[in-house]
């Protein structure tokens, strides 16, 4: 007996990516990402971004297709939610008879101005914060930031603020206590005050040159700034969304190239990757589309986020177009549609080798990851996907030379996180989740491997093109 063919026979063996795949292929695609990733610093950008590649490439808004009163195969809808989320798709057929559809969030962890931001201590203007998601809140001091979202004025017009990106911006810093000053001996999880992570905002008083004593004069220096560039009051903080981002670019990492950094890899690295794929797929099997949704880092909740299950209405409009009996069709539609929650796992780390489980932990440049169930301990707040989903999405990938992986986030009770997936799991479709590992997730700069995000966007590629 030949043991060698035996053992490659009944074995489980995975291969590199760059075994498979160019290095000027991948990187060629990996430039494109950065562009993305270098724009979409918040959920709003990324679903701009967004909206701008799908009409580049044929999309047409929901209305355009009502105002026609029909759709046709080949059509390309999209519809925006609250400029926060976002579902497109390519027609294939009948809608009823199911959906291949990519679903990921925008959001990122970062840190947010509180709704009265501004202060004056010790005549040094600050903003008071509050952090959005999970981080570990001493990364984020003494790094160079970023400020960039909506402030609504009292007319109900919108300002857009973005401030630090271009080279000829300042940039802002939350300030760190020294060490020779810090006799700190909490946790490290306790030890950062996050009602002390205020962000340095000036300290020239508005009349540094006159004699009078003005209160708060930094303070006001810094609105004066503000209401000359953006017309805006202290007031109209309050209705404002403003998002403290680092303002680190997109990077190369490592000797060879092989590795990418950037903010929020988790989870706009799955985004991309399911937004060209839809845009580049061929579909000849049934409709394909892409989810794009808001607030997963704070449990999927609000109007935006992935329980709102805003892309049902839109799909009832599109059955109604291809004149079906909607009641009917739209429960047919849902149970026979497959969700690929496309979100981040885990990579190995070397340096933290004890918070996994090396046969279960996904590696770096092995391709997308494939993870049955998220949760924590006892699988709690999982959607723990049935077996014929992961042999079906397997198979197709197997069959399609698709590289592919599996794993968990971390050992178990150690580890242990959630996705959008039991989301739509509990509306009827089936689900898993499916994406890319990184190493540092939530930090500041997170690495991802540029391998690993081509062979994603080959999966969900085909994926959309052969799943039925």
């Amino acid at each position: 007996m030949d043991y060698k063919e035996l053992s490659k026979k009944l074995t489980l063996n995975r291969k590199n990516v760059w075994e498979k795949n160019d290095f000027k292929t991948v990187d060629d695609y990996t430039e494109n990402y950065k562009k993305f990733m270098d724009y979409s610093k918040t959920e709003r950008k990324a679903i701009k971004y967004s909206k701008k590649l799908l009409e580049e490439n044929g999309y047409k808004p929901l209305e355009f297709f009502e105002k026609e009163g029909k759709l046709k195969d080949g059509d390309k809808v999209y519809y925006i939610n609250r400029d926060k989320s976002l579902f497109a798709i390519e027609i294939k057929g009948k809608i009823k008879n199911g959906v291949n559809i990519v679903g990921s969030h925008v959001d990122a962890p970062r840190i947010d101005f509180k709704p009265e931001p501004l202060i004056e201590d010790t005549e040094i203007a600050m903003a008071k914060t509050h952090y959005y998601g999970g981080i570990k809140k001493y990364q984020w001091l003494n790094i160079p930031l970023e400020l960039h979202g909506v402030i609504i004025n009292s007319k109900g017009e919108t300002v857009e603020v973005s401030i630090g990106d271009d080279l000829k911006d300042p940039v802002f810093v939350i300030s760190d206590l020294l060490p020779h000053l810090d006799r700190n001996k909490k946790a490290i999880s306790e030890a950062i005050d996050p009602e002390k992570m205020n962000l340095l905002l000036g300290t020239i008083s508005i009349n540094y040159d006159s004699e009078e004593k003005i209160k708060d004069s930094v303070k006001l220096n810094i609105l004066n700034i503000l209401n000359e560039k953006y017309g805006i009051i202290e007031e109209d903080l309050i209705s404002a969304e403003l998002e403290i981002v680092p303002s680190l670019p997109s990077r190369d990492v490592g000797l060879d190239r092989s590795l990418i950094a950037a903010y929020g890899h988790d989870d706009r690295i799955c985004a991309y990757t399911s937004l060209t794929a839809l845009i580049n797929s061929k579909i000849n099997s049934r409709s394909s589309a892409i989810l794009l949704v808001d607030k997963e880092e704070i449990g999927s909740d609000g109007n935006t986020g992935a329980k709102n299950h805003f892309w049902i209405p839109m799909l009832k409009k599109l059955l109604k177009l291809q004149n079906e009996d909607v009641a009917i069709a739209i429960e047919d539609a849902i149970n026979n549609s497959i969700l690929l929650s496309s979100d981040v796992s885990a990579a190995f780390d070397p340096n933290y080798k004890d918070a996994h489980d090396i046969n279960n932990a996904p590696k770096l440049n092995y391709g997308i990851v494939l993870t049955k169930y998220t949760g924590a301990r006892g699988k709690a707040g999982t959607n723990d996907a049935n077996a014929e989903v992961v042999g079906k999405v397997r198979k197709v990938w197997n069959e399609n030379n698709i590289l592919w992986q599996t794993g968990e986030l971390g050992r178990t009770d150690l580890g242990g996180g959630g996705t959008i997936a039991k989301f739509f799991a509990e509306q009827g479709l089936d689900v898993i989740d499916a994406g890319v590992a990184l190493l540092g997730m939530h930090a500041p700069y997170e690495i991802a491997s540029k391998g690993d995000l081509y062979e994603t966007y080959l999966a969900y590629k085909a994926f959309m093109e052969n799943y039925k």
